[in-house]
């Protein structure tokens, strides 16, 4: 619409003249030379059909938009400038910074290990080392030196002592003047109450307690007042934590299946003695399913096999009879599966390996499955690892050049006795009299995954097993040398052997 405006048109009143830098005549708008095309672009604003959000009723009246005009003009100079430079940057790197989002394995220039895994650890270990559900919320033991503007508890704050600030109030000020079920439900007043309360005298915690705990069940489920009830049970006395354990009674499974609430009754979980912690417990005996495959309530079946000894959780095992393999292939259950093979007794951890092992191979090429499939290559006893290893055998070659059973394979590499070793060189190097096309050590070499295996091989072998393998492929390394992913397995070849190579 800028090549079809009519310039001569006066369509602007003239107190926009207030404009800082725009000189307004009754011709084209000037800066004192030709027309500006990005003053133009911001004052044509007031001669243009409304944008569909001022037609759904949000349009600006004239004054706000008058008001308004000079930050657009400047926000969009420096939008302009910040697209200009980005766009430098990546032209300078040579692209998106992708090694840097996915981080580590792109070794030597390769293809990048994080693309096989979907640069998501869907199925791998928990993200949140804490063992907490979801994203931080800001409410979580952040200093803080003053309730801010933004706070819904900013004006009562002011109001009652004067100034934003903090320092000069404790937990007994707000608690005389029934603040503090408000503040525990602010993202300011949330983090002031965390704050004092690991550093408060036993008395100011007795006074904010009684205000807290008939509140306590709606404080799990708030955004900001779960993480007070979790400082209480970090900070409050062993009366405070008994009386906020039995506030939880009779409503573990609603809370372990809520966003917020699940924190809580993981944090119980963590400081409460055994006695107490066994009580919560038992309210799940009859759901485990359901909470295995609740994207809050894993997290909490999770903590109590971490927690809790063997014996107090023997249920969790009963309830996942005949469903092991299905739940090694859900993106929660296998994580609880993975928990399960760290924590369990040796009876607990043979009753779900008899499920699985029959599984191996389908399990390593599924997204999920395959860090089952690795948690018993690296927790499991040498039998459990054997009888994974015998499954394999055959399929090195194939399941090297798949996408997840690459990673799976390489564990086994990394943990097989050095029998376990010789067999796999010698089913990756295949037959002496086959050419270099033919050899399924340079298949491998030629796949985006199965190169890593067999650098991960070249690592860890000891030397003797290492120079068998060198001598096999010597007559092969300029073979070797052309292949994409050839140089990095020579590379590493060089970088173990040194100045022997």
């Amino acid at each position: 619409w800028h090549s079809s405006y009519d310039y001569n048109k006066p369509s602007f009143p003239d107190d926009l003249t207030s404009l800082q830098g725009v000189a307004v005549s009754n011709s084209p708008l000037r800066t004192g030379g030709s027309p500006n095309n990005r003053f133009r672009s911001a004052l044509d604003m007031f001669d243009r059909p409304p944008r569909h959000s001022e037609a759904r009723g949000k349009s600006l009246s004239y004054s706000h938009q008058q008001t308004l005009m000079p930050h657009f003009i400047d926000q969009q100079a420096h939008d302009s400038v910040s697209s200009r430079s980005s766009t430098q940057r990546r032209k300078k790197d040579g692209g998106s910074n992708c090694a840097g989002r996915n981080g580590g394995r792109n070794r030597k220039g390769g293809s990048g290990r994080r693309s096989r895994r979907g640069g998501k650890n869907k199925g791998g270990e928990r993200k949140v080392s804490n063992g907490r559900s979801g994203r931080q919320s800001s409410g979580h033991s952040m200093e803080i030196s003053a309730i801010g503007i933004g706070s819904k508890m900013h004006v009562s704050w002011v109001e009652v002592f004067g100034t934003a600030k903090t320092a000069h109030v404790s937990l007994e000020d707000v608690a005389k003047r029934k603040m503090i079920v408000g503040l525990a439900m602010d993202q300011y007043g949330s983090r002031f109450i965390q704050q004092k309360l690991e550093k408060a005298p036993a008395s100011h915690k007795e006074v904010a307690f009684e205000q807290i705990y008939p509140h306590t069940l709606r404080l799990c489920t708030d955004v900001f007042g779960n993480y007070v009830i979790q400082k209480l049970f970090e900070h409050g006395t062993h009366e405070h934590k008994r009386i906020l354990a039995s506030c939880l009674k009779g409503n573990v499974l609603a809370l372990s299946l809520q966003m917020y609430g699940c924190r809580v009754i993981q944090k119980a979980i963590d400081v409460l003695n055994l006695d107490e912690k066994a009580d919560l417990v038992h309210e799940l005996r009859d759901h485990v399913m359901k909470c295995v495959r609740d994207q809050n309530g894993n997290h909490v079946i999770q903590k109590c096999i971490e927690k809790v000894p063997p014996s107090n959780i023997q249920f969790i095992i009963d309830s996942f009879k005949d469903q092991c393999m299905k739940l090694a292939m859900h993106p929660y259950g296998c994580r609880v599966i993975q928990r399960l093979l760290e924590h369990c007794s040796s009876e607990q951890r043979d009753t779900i390996l008899s499920e699985i092992h029959e599984f191996s191979q389908m399990l390593s090429r599924n997204q999920y499955g395959n860090y089952v499939v690795q948690h018993i290559l690296i927790h499991a006893n040498a039998e459990h690892r054997a009888h994974v290893m015998r499954s394999f055998r055959g399929s090195l070659v194939k399941l090297s050049k798949h996408k997840f059973a690459s990673n799976v394979i390489e564990k086994c590499v990394t943990h097989a006795t050095r029998n376990e070793r010789d067999s796999l060189i010698n089913e990756m190097l295949g037959e002496d009299e086959l050419d270099s096309a033919s050899l399924p050590f340079m298949a491998m070499a030629r796949d985006q995954y199965a190169n890593y295996v067999v650098q991960r091989l070249i690592e860890v072998v000891d030397p003797e097993q290492r120079q068998y393998l060198i001598q096999r492929i010597q007559r092969h390394l300029p073979y070797l040398s052309k292949l994409p992913y050839g140089k990095h397995i020579i590379a590493t070849i060089e970088k173990a052997q040194g100045s022997n190579f």
